[in-house]
């Protein structure tokens, strides 16, 4: 029905307990997911994440028949300071997400590219870009034992690399560290930057995408409704060589949610197109 690349977010549809949030996707004709663990977005996956909470979730997302690509979660503030403990708990809940994420047969798990808000909080802007780029790679060799990639949206526009020159510049300081970079289309037109600039600055570095429309300064779109260059940008991956997988990420404010099964199968059907 839809394109075997398209998946769906379950942040799409956040309003519903995962169970039926992945019902919904299925019957809407998705055989993919994104699965969201993000505290405060989408609460699919508890952030107090014990072994019994990852079964549970892994049997939940296991029984639905859906393919997960990836687990989009956040172990937080990747360019805070912590003290020993609070490594601790960080490492904790990075494999408490590894664990997951294995469990369900994902690809990869998907991190933030720092603290929300743009202001620097573990030190200079360099010093807060070395800290997330440090950690990242870190989790990414992480990954590795888990049989797992790791992954990190960036740009994105409520987060420290929130434009194109920051998010730049983080990637230069994980070229050799084997960390994919998530491209959001939503986030790039919100930080009012230029889509094929963002993707000749990412060119082979990109290996997912999230579809959600947007204006400069709001992400919450649904397809159509903002500024996003979907045509443009889906023939420019092409071009480049893009094999990767898509996912809408739906997280719109500008439908209710009785409206949004339909609104969810008519971005698809109209991104399925251009893919």
């Amino acid at each position: 029905m839809f394109h075997t690349r398209l998946g769906c977010s379950s942040i799409s549809f956040r309003h519903l307990k995962l169970g039926p949030a992945l019902a919904a996707m299925g019957d809407l004709g998705f055989e993919e997911i994104d699965l969201g663990a993000l505290p405060g977005v989408c609460d699919h996956v508890p952030y107090e994440l014990d072994a019994s909470a990852v079964a549970a979730v892994a049997a939940t997302v296991n029984a639905s028949g859906l393919r997960t690509r990836s687990v989009n979660g956040d172990i937080g503030d990747l360019n805070a300071l912590l003290d020993a403990a609070g490594e601790q708990r960080r490492r904790r809940h990075l494999d408490a997400l590894l664990t997951l994420t294995a469990a369900v047969g994902a690809t990869a798990l998907v991190l933030p590219c720092g603290a929300l808000g743009h202001a620097p909080v573990g030190g200079s802007l360099d010093e807060d870009l070395d800290l997330v780029a440090a950690r990242l790679a870190d989790a990414a060799e992480r990954a590795a034992g888990f049989g797992v990639e790791l992954w990190s949206e960036s740009l994105h526009f409520l987060r420290l690399c929130w434009n194109l020159d920051r998010a730049g510049r983080l990637a230069d300081r994980l070229a050799e560290s084997g960390v994919g970079i998530v491209m959001d289309f939503s986030h790039i037109v919100a930080a009012g930057e230029d889509l094929q600039a963002y993707l000749d600055r990412h060119r082979g570095r990109i290996s997912h995408v999230h579809l959600r429309d947007a204006v400069p300064g709001n992400i919450n779109l649904s397809i159509g409704n903002g500024d996003a260059d979907f045509a443009g940008g889906l023939r420019r991956l092409a071009a480049d060589g893009y094999a990767g997988h898509f996912s809408l990420e739906l997280e719109t404010r500008d439908v209710t949610n009785d409206e949004r099964p339909a609104a969810t199968a008519k971005a698809a059907s109209f991104t399925t197109d251009l893919i």
